[in-house]
């Protein structure tokens, strides 16, 4: 002979582990607030990547050696226009 509730118990039991579940992510989340990288979708800041925008990207290539004067000039200026 069969205890229990039949299918309603499987109902139970499901709802159960759902709810200690979504228990143990609120208290994980509780814990730890604040990891970086779990953000969707992510950010740029979160991929270290600095936020440059194309005059400050020149100007580092020229201090690097990696442009001339001339170059550099050329390149800000059309950037300027």
């Amino acid at each position: 002979m069969m205890m229990g509730f039949g299918g309603l118990g499987i109902l139970l039991m499901l709802l159960f582990w759902v709810v200690v579940v979504l228990l143990g992510v609120a208290l994980l989340s509780r814990l730890f607030p604040a990891l970086p990288g779990l953000t969707w979708p992510p950010s740029r800041e979160d991929a270290g990547e600095p936020s440059a925008n194309p005059l400050d990207i020149l100007k580092q290539s020229y201090a690097r050696g990696e442009l001339s004067r001339a170059e550099y000039d050329e390149m800000r200026t059309k950037l300027l226009e």
